[in-house]
């Protein structure tokens, strides 16, 4: 679907991407300021294509006054170095986008630790866990290295773009925000909500001054259902094609998940008490080798939501976590 031709002075631009989720929408807003949402990750390729439709459109990178962020992942804010040499931009965002895209050295040195610490603590096979968080530190090549000019959290609206407001989506990450135009029910959602595939809420360290991890799919599941309050005329996504009909979109969404939990609580109904890897391996056979910090974010991220329902118990035994049905 062609979103240029249906949303005056709002153009999709979708960028190649080197990741299986494949390719990247970012949105150019024709507005008090000319905004790009999002810019698709550090790659030769996609910026040759970014050039390549800002040009077809009648614009070129040094054209872009500002940059909105919904979310730190490297398929959605690479090319900010290259749009930083290339420009002066202002960059907006949410605050938790900071460590990230500074890629600030203690920050990462305790992602790498805490997810290290985190797999063995639950069960992950100890051959699986180096080569995983090497994957964590390849991927940065993809990455930025800039940093905000200005934060923006619930409710505010975006400088240079009159009429949109900040809608803070957690979940997918902790960083996430959507935009909302109220006036016609427009979001910008980033990868809040994809139409093709469902979101991952993936597993981040706590962050500074916390001492706990999020529990990214209770907040996913409470931002979609704080969507369900909106007027959502349509969601333009991060990936694949607009969204049109959203609350049914998320009804979905909310079903599949219940459904994944209540599988997990069959699993263990077995009477065996099992690691989240070990689950893991019955949920995802194939998937657990292949996108294994997806894979494990899905599955701690259920057993949090069967914990939240009273349905499971955690017990400890030489410091591996194991889950059995609760009583």
């Amino acid at each position: 679907m062609n979103t240029s031709a249906k949303l005056k002075g709002i153009h999709r631009i979708t960028l190649p991407t080197p990741f299986p989720i494949g390719p990247v929408n970012v949105y150019l807003v024709e507005s008090d300021s000319l905004t790009l949402v999002d810019v698709g990750p550090k790659t030769d390729e996609a910026w040759e294509s970014l050039k390549n439709q800002l040009r077809d459109r009648g614009y070129s990178p040094s054209d872009i006054e500002q940059v909105v962020l919904t979310h730190h992942h490297i398929d959605h804010v690479g090319l900010l170095d290259y749009l930083r040499e290339n420009g002066d931009i202002r960059l907006i965002g949410h605050p938790r986008n900071r460590p990230w895209i500074r890629r600030d050295e203690a920050f990462y040195r305790k992602w790498y630790r805490y997810m290290e610490e985190l797999y063995r603590s639950e069960g992950v096979e100890e051959t699986l866990i180096e080569p995983n968080i090497q994957l964590y530190q390849l991927l940065q090549s993809f990455n930025c290295r800039t940093d905000l000019d200005r934060e923006v959290a619930e409710g505010d609206e975006i400088p240079g773009m009159p009429g949109w407001r900040v809608k803070e989506t957690k979940g997918h990450a902790q960083s996430h925000i959507s935009l909302y135009r109220e006036a016609d029910g427009l979001m910008i959602g980033g990868d809040h909500l994809i139409a093709h595939v469902s979101s991952n809420a993936l597993i981040e360290p706590p962050y500074p001054g916390e001492d706990k991890r999020a529990k990214p799919l209770l907040q996913y599941r409470e931002s979609l259902r704080s969507c369900l309050e909106m007027d959502l005329a349509r969601v333009l996504a991060g990936h694949g094609k607009e969204i049109t009909r959203a609350h049914s979109l998320i009804e979905e969404r909310l079903g599949q998940q219940e459904k994944r939990a209540r599988a997990l609580r069959d699993i263990l109904s077995e009477g065996d008490a099992l690691t989240c890897f070990e689950l893991c391996k019955r949920l995802f056979p194939t998937k657990y080798l292949e996108q294994l910090p997806l894979a494990m974010s899905e599955t701690l991220g259920h057993l949090d939501l069967l914990e939240e329902w009273g349905a499971v118990k955690k017990e400890e035994n030489s410091g591996i976590r194991y889950y059995r049905l609760g009583d």
